[in-house]
């Protein structure tokens, strides 16, 4: 669709969206849907700049994100050829809230990792009816693949049974596990839990308690600390990211119970930082679940193909992931997989 009819489709749709939210009385300040960055972004596109609107999780949210927003920025830079406005939330509605406001702007491209897998159906049908591409990155939705042009994502499912199967491997004489959740809903924490919760329910695993540290280390620290306080018995921490690992080790820590390799708790994390790879080989820890950030030049490729008027082959981009143990890991892993 050429650019004149998708600014005019957009107009349209941007009415049509004021005028349901007015009526619904669930207007909010574009300031209210979550931290937005509009620091390089300007009111429209011109001669061949690319107009694009991200939304993605809090930077702060982990050392991942910190490196996967870090990549977006350098990649959606003008000097490439964007104009990028962003907006930043953990809550899937303030998501929605500044996915309709891109709309109203009529960005070229809504590239989105959403918090929550359900809700998008609606907003994105008015993305693609203002003729603006929708690409999906780091995380997956429940909606029909019609709505997007690529999904460029982890196979977090796969993530999870990595990690499960490894745990189970392990041997151990027997396992109950204290279970750190990232934010609920989100296809990160899915696919971990339910690897977890399948391989627990074959094997007759334990687990002491099952909950969302919201991908907090601080958060993480009080539940293990709770754990240990009820005198429950457990010798597995699965956290399904390394902050929260981190804050399960600081609790650990501080009752003078042993972790890693040979010790009384098995550690296990996710995302691959490196201090946290840095972990592993100190065999502090026990293993870690790589997932990738690194995710622009894939959605770069994208775009330049869509830009060209070329077919995908694929539509949904999954990258390779590692996982990795305290025993093999080497050096050479930290500096090459370490974020």
């Amino acid at each position: 669709m050429k650019k004149f009819g998708k600014k005019l489709l957009a107009t349209v749709v941007a009415a049509t969206l004021v005028l349901g939210l007015t009526a619904c009385g669930a207007a909010k300040d574009s300031g209210d849907a979550g931290t937005s960055d509009d620091s390089s972004s300007s009111s429209s596109s011109s001669g061949d700049t690319i107009k694009v609107g991200i939304i993605n999780n809090d930077p702060n949210e982990s050392g991942y994100r910190t490196a996967n927003d870090k990549d977006l920025k350098e990649m959606f830079s003008a000097e490439n050829g964007y104009d990028a406005s962003f907006a930043y939330s953990l809550k899937n509605d303030e998501q929605i809230t500044a996915a309709q406001k891109f709309i109203q702007d009529g960005v070229d491209y809504l590239l989105l990792s959403a918090a929550d897998t359900s809700g998008w159906d609606s907003v994105l049908k008015d993305a693609q009816d203002a003729g603006i591409r929708v690409i999906l990155f780091d995380r997956t939705i429940d909606a029909s693949d019609s709505l997007y042009e690529a999904s460029i994502v982890s196979d977090m499912d796969k993530e999870g049974e990595t990690a499960a199967n490894w745990l189970k491997d392990q041997g151990l004489s027997e396992y109950n596990i204290i279970h750190l959740q990232g934010v609920m809903g989100s296809a990160a924490q899915q696919g971990r839990s339910g690897a977890l919760d399948q391989m627990a329910k074959d094997n007759g695993w334990t687990i002491v308690t099952q909950q969302t540290a919201e991908w907090n280390a601080e958060k993480a620290q009080q539940i293990v600390q709770s754990v240990i306080d009820s005198g429950d018995k457990f010798n597995v921490i699965y956290a399904e990211n390394d902050d929260m690992a981190k804050g399960a080790v600081e609790a650990l820590d501080k009752a003078n119970i042993s972790h890693g390799v040979g010790k009384d708790v098995v550690v296990m994390g996710f995302d691959c930082n490196k201090w946290a790879l840095e972990e592993l080989l100190n065999q502090n820890w026990n293993y870690d679940g790589q997932c990738n950030p690194f995710q622009a030049k894939y959605i770069d490729e994208v775009i330049k193909k869509l830009e060209n008027g070329e077919t995908l082959s694929e539509k949904t981009i999954i990258m390779e992931e590692k996982g990795f143990d305290a025993t093999t890991i080497t050096q050479d892993d930290v500096d090459k997989y370490g974020i």
